[in-house]
Order: C-alpha cells, then sequence, then structure tokens
C-alpha cells in the first residue's frame, strides 16, 4: 500500500491503524503501520463467517451465525488490544445493511471486538472499495471500473483516477445466488441460465448508464473474482478474466453437475461451496456491461477503509465533501450555515467526544452546515424535511450511524426537543447528541436575524437538565427579538424538562 501526504510539514511518528469488514461472507482484518506516509502492512487476518447464510426469508439474523460472527470478533478484537479509539474502524455490509435485528448484534459485536462497528450504506462501500482497488495504480489507465462480488451484494464503480464518478451496491451475491438457484447442491443447464439471467436483470437498470460512461480498465475485486482467475489456470494476478474464461469454467460446473464434485484449482473447499453463485454473477456483468478482460485486485474495502481512516485522522475527513456536495445540491444558504457552525462551536468550547478528537465539533459544523436543508422542499416543517433528507441520502463518508446522528441534530434544532429521538440512537451516541442539539439550537437563535454582520458575543455552560447562556448585556439589549426567542425557546425546552437561563454579561 502506498499513500502520498497532500500536506507538507514535519514528519509525524509512526501509528498504527486497523480496518474490520464484516462481509457477507468473510470477515477481514488488516493492520497498518503508516510511517510518515509510507503504509505497511503488519498483519492480515480472515475468517469464512457465512453471515449472509444465516439471514432468514424474513430477514432476521439467526443464533449461529451471530455466534460465529461474535466469536470471530473476539478473536480480532484481541489483536486490536491497545489500538486507540478512533485509529480502528470496523465496517458491515450487505447482511447487516439487510437484517432486522441488526442493532441488537451491533452492540454485542461492538463489545465483542473492542470498538464500534457500523454499517456502512451500498453507496459508501462502493467509494471506499473504489479507494482501495486503485491505489497503485497511478495514471495508467485513468478511467477505471471496478466490480467486487460479495456475498450478499455487487458494488460497481467508474470512476476517473481517484474520483468515482458512478457508483451503484446492487442486491447480488454469490452467496444469494447460491441460496436462490443452487441451493440443493446441484448444477443443472436450467438452474445456470436463471442464475445468469438473475443477475442481467439485476445489471440492467444500471448497464447502459456504465456502458455509455466507459473505462480504460476492468478491474475485479473480491474472493469470489480471484478464486474464478485461479480456477480459470492464472498463474499472476495481473493477467485476465476473458468472456472464454467464463464460458470454458461455466462447463466445468455443468459437467460436475454437483458443487461437492467441483474439482477446480486453486479453488479451496470453503470457496467451492459458493463459487458456482459468484460466477454466475460475473458472467451476467461481463454480458450485460460488454466486458472483455478483466484484472484482478488483491485489495478491496478493507484498504479502503484503513485509506479513508488514515484521512480523517491526518489531511482530510471524506464526510466534510458529503456535506459540501449535500449542501450545494440542495442550494442551502452557505453563509448563513457557516455563521450557525462559527457561533455553534464557539458556544461547545472545549467539550469533546472521549471516541475520537474533534469528533463533538465536526458533527456540530456538519449538523450547522445542513440544518436548512430541508428548505429545498418547504418552509413549513422545513427541520423535519431536512430529518428525512439526511437519513435517506448517499453522504459520502457516513455510516448509518453517523447520518442518523446527522439527522437528529437537524431535526432538533428548531420545535419541540423530542427526547425519544435521542433515545433511539445507539447509547453511545446519546449524550453526544443531546449536547449538541441543545447547542445548536441556541446558535440558530442568535443568527435568526440573518445579519452576516453579527458575531453573537455569548457563552455557554450545559450541565444535563440545565443550560445558561451568557450573553453581553448592552448586545442584549439592542436586540428585542432576540431576547424573544430566547424566552420562547425557553418555553419549548421546559416542556422537555431541560431549563435554559439567559444570563446577561456586562
Amino acid at each position: 500500500m502506498n499513500r502520498k501526504r497532500e500536506k507538507g510539514g514535519t514528519k509525524s511518528a509512526p501509528q498504527t491503524v486497523a480496518a474490520v469488514d464484516l462481509g457477507s461472507n468473510s470477515f477481514h482484518m488488516i493492520v497498518v503501520r503508516d510511517d510518515g506516509g509510507k503504509l505497511h502492512v503488519v498483519d492480515r487476518l480472515k475468517e469464512s463467517v457465512r453471515l449472509a447464510g444465516g439471514l432468514s426469508a424474513d430477514r432476521q439474523l439467526d443464533g449461529a451465525a451471530a455466534d460465529r460472527a461474535l466469536a470471530c470478533l473476539e478473536r480480532f478484537g484481541q489483536r486490536l488490544q491497545g489500538l486507540a479509539p478512533g485509529h480502528v474502524r470496523a465496517v458491515g455490509t450487505n447482511t447487516l445493511r439487510r437484517a432486522r435485528n441488526a442493532d441488537a448484534f451491533l452492540a454485542e459485536a461492538s463489545a465483542a471486538l473492542g470498538h464500534p462497528v457500523e454499517v456502512i450504506y451500498g453507496a459508501e462501500e462502493a467509494r471506499l472499495i473504489y479507494g482501495g482497488v486503485i491505489q497503485d495504480l497511478g495514471n495508467d489507465h485513468p478511467r477505471r471500473l471496478v466490480i467486487d462480488i460479495g456475498g450478499g451484494s455487487t458494488e460497481l464503480i467508474v470512476g476517473e483516477l481517484a474520483r468515482p464518478e458512478l457508483v451503484e451496491s446492487l442486491s447480488l451475491g454469490a452467496v444469494v445466488q447460491m441460496q436462490r438457484f443452487f441451493a440443493n447442491g446441484k448444477i443443472t443447464r436450467k438452474a445456470w441460465q436463471a442464475a445468469v439471467t438473475d443477475a442481467r436483470l439485476t445489471v440492467e437498470p444500471v448497464a447502459r448508464a456504465y456502458r455509455q460512461a466507459g473505462w480504460d480498465l476492468a478491474i475485479g475485486a473480491s474472493g469470489s473474482v480471484k478464486s474464478i482467475l485461479r480456477a480459470a489456470g492464472a498463474k499472476k494476478t495481473d493477467e485476465t478474466i476473458t468472456p472464454a474464461d467464463l464460458k470454458s469454467l461455466a462447463r466445468a460446473l455443468l459437467k460436475a453437475g454437483k458443487v461437492d464434485k467441483l474439482d477446480l484449482p486453486g479453488v479451496s473447499d470453503e470457496r467451492r461451496a459458493i463459487f458456482p453463485g459468484g460466477l454466475a454473477v460475473l458472467t451476467g456483468l461481463f454480458e450485460s456491461l460488454g466486458i472483455e478482460a478483466m484484472r484482478v485486485s488483491d485489495k478491496a474495502l478493507r484498504e479502503g477503509v484503513v485509506a479513508d481512516l488514515l484521512g480523517r485522522l491526518h489531511d482530510h475527513d471524506a464526510r466534510e465533501d458529503g456535506v459540501l456536495a449535500a449542501s450545494r445540491r440542495y442550494d442551502v444558504d452557505r453563509g448563513q450555515a457557516e455563521r450557525v457552525a462559527d457561533t455553534a462551536i464557539d458556544l461547545l468550547g472545549d467539550y469533546d467526544d472521549e471516541r475520537a478528537t474533534g469528533m463533538a465539533s465536526r458533527l456540530l459544523r456538519w449538523a450547522a452546515l445542513l440544518h436548512e436543508i430541508g428548505l429545498a422542499i418547504s418552509h413549513k416543517g422545513y427541520h423535519k424535511h431536512g430529518e428525512y433528507i439526511l437519513r435517506n441520502a448517499d453522504l459520502e463518508g457516513f455510516s448509518r450511524s453517523d447520518q442518523a446522528v446527522l439527522a437528529t441534530l437537524v431535526r432538533l434544532h428548531r420545535g419541540r426537543f423530542r427526547s425519544d429521538l435521542i433515545d433511539a440512537l445507539p447509547e453511545d451516541w446519546r449524550g453526544l447528541t443531546y449536547r449538541l442539539a441543545l447547542v445548536l439550537r441556541l446558535a440558530v437563535i442568535l443568527h435568526r436575524g440573518r445579519d452576516p454582520q453579527i458575531a453573537p458575543p455569548a457563552w455557554l455552560e450545559v450541565e444535563q437538565g440545565e443550560i445558561s447562556l451568557y450573553c453581553d448585556a448592552d448586545w442584549l439589549e439592542e436586540r428585542p427579538l432576540t431576547q424573544a426567542d430566547l424566552a420562547r425557546e425557553a418555553e419549548l425546552l421546559a416542556r422537555a424538562d431541560i431549563k435554559l437561563k439567559t444570563l446577561p454579561e456586562a
């Protein structure tokens, strides 16, 4: 892994970070030492967990699959002992996105690993995969098509150099195809054709856009694609998969007739159990997108997570890009948003979140930048519209829990203070969200006049159930509407058993 620093300055001391990928078939972990921009992989772990195989028809994760997953995470957690909060990122993908009982599992998974486990949306998974796969490509073949076939989903990305342009996460995976078409272990011509056709039907709605976007190089990631390359007889990973290879492997499957009779070079017993499903997906993709040759990458989601995590620690937090993109897309008044953000951060003071340095101020800034996003729909109830947008939009860099906190802050920046919305968040987010919501509400009130020249001379003390807002007496005296707003806010908060006192300071 190579990574160049975008900013100059003194070389920092080496530090270790880790990424954990809770995939639908296997769990992966990578531990990396960052030595002044040179990345050294110091450990890799992988275990087959078959999480997708434990998801029932009514989308409940069964006990056996959960137990396998938790046992694996406990072993991973032993390796991660001693790593600082904020230096480990663990992400769940398709199966945990779909599972109805995922929240209960995530609490146990976080305890087993010793670090928070978060679920990422499909578009964010695709973005991270692209960031991992293209790390060593340089400027050669600037337009890239990246395909990652997982156990429960397949990610498609077309990008220009380091920037993804088209991202899709399809409900199409090796484990899922096995369950749907080869559950009895038999490989018939009818089942094979049905599996490939199903893959093509799933890809069809986006296929035209991808073909029109075009690419110079197609790259496959994931265990399924690598096993197909090995089964085709490749000796080196820089060799390619062609349509002829896929047809030859399909004939081999049909000749074997049963999964347990497959004898393919380089394919382990574990991988053989889902090989037909992965091959059907890739065959459908080749046919739908017109792929003529595909290189295979050793990198995937976990390398992308490491790069993203190091960006958060050093150079740049991708979540800032996601917030600014949403701000532009929904035509938010950037000047007003920045003024509210600056005042909110001043009111927050030196309060911080124990999980990662600066997390409290970053979340507060992002919520302030997007607090008026709902105006794109209607002024009436715009805080509710904003919450809906942020719960459902694809925001670059954000996990599902990050996005839920952001949406809750936007919902609570005005109107009734609904503590039940905070109680619906994961427990370790509640205290932080409570404090940030109160700070944001007051910052919005202090800028209700939308005057670009105003920098309110105020500071804040927050205790559980009581807020003291200290404000310059002369400044406050000149603004009777602000005083009236604060009095009304005190009444709203009192209904939630929160006491607000506005104290003039000479």
